[in-house]
């Protein structure tokens, strides 16, 4: 081992934390995109929630990367939960992003740039486009009772309904700027921020968790910043598609976990009946519409 030359300091860790279920192909082109994203060190860690393809294994003998056993499939936001806590305790840049994520050249550097200018972002992501260059809406307002609702409702049915638009900010063209949450397909979190709110709450298996933690983070004080600049392309929903008859009852789960919690107390019971009969039908109907898409 090397010392440091005096009056030096080493350059500081970037640390990376990605989820894997047998993701494939896919985490093998986001770690080989990843190294043109930056040019900043970084450390990855693998949390893998039980793949059986090898992928995790063949990442590991990168040299940058470790592989952390999660012990079964525990899902998202305690997978990341479980990598981060693999990083050293003085890495305060945290990277977390779906394996399935590919980085455009010089995206991470932009974020970290952002970063910078962003003191109080306790979480800031990138404008993330659809494998057909389309623009995921991945900054969004955090939903209330009855916009996200109307949006539940309406969404598939409607797609410009006020409600849905208003949720994607489609007509908010505006560039970098604070939004109420951004999506856990690709973040950059300061560590001191994501760790003083407890990280991703467990509860949630997937989906809606970084809705939750958006929203719990600005509570706490912190920003959730927006960085259009910085690109990342997302093959998004390549799971739900797979296995919809799990995935998406799991997406309306998560879905009244949010709501329910906001909305606590014997007064808010009728409100919260209401809403888990509401979600699990459309659930249903969504689980159906899906299935009859995979048979044409």
């Amino acid at each position: 081992m090397t010392s440091q030359p005096a009056g030096e300091t080493a350059e500081p860790v970037i640390g990376v934390v990605t989820v894997t279920f047998s993701s494939g192909d896919y985490l093998r082109n986001f770690l080989d995109t990843l190294a043109s994203a930056t040019t900043a060190r970084v450390q990855v860690v693998v949390a893998d929630n039980g793949s059986d393809d090898g992928a995790p294994e063949r990442a590991a003998q990168r040299d940058n990367v470790t592989l952390v056993r999660t012990g079964g499939n525990i899902g998202y936001g305690a997978a990341v939960n479980r990598g981060v806590a693999e990083l050293p305790g003085d890495v305060e840049l945290i990277v977390v992003a779906n394996p399935d994520i590919e980085w455009a050249p010089g995206a991470l550097d932009e974020l970290l740039a952002a970063a910078q200018r962003w003191p109080r972002a306790g979480s800031l992501g990138p404008l993330i486009l659809e494998p057909d260059g389309a623009v995921y809406p991945s900054a969004r307002r955090v939903p209330d009772l009855v916009s996200g609702s109307a949006h539940a409702v309406l969404g598939s049915v409607w797609p410009g309904n006020p409600w849905t638009v208003a949720y994607r900010n489609e007509n908010d063209d505006a560039g970098e700027r604070p939004v109420g949450w951004l999506s856990g397909s690709c973040l950059l979190l300061r560590r001191t921020a994501f760790e003083g709110v407890d990280g991703f709450d467990s509860r949630y298996f997937m989906f809606f968790e970084d809705v939750d933690l958006g929203d719990r983070l600005t509570r706490a004080g912190w920003l959730n910043v927006f960085v259009p600049t910085a690109r990342a392309t997302h093959a998004k929903s390549h799971s739900v598609s797979r296995h919809p008859e799990k995935m998406i009852p799991a997406h309306h789960a998560s879905a009244y976990r949010f709501q329910a919690d906001r909305h606590r107390g014997p007064l808010w019971s009728p409100v919260r009946l209401a809403l888990r009969a509401g979600l699990a039908a459309r659930s249903r109907l969504a689980v159906a519409a899906a299935r009859r898409e995979q048979r044409s």
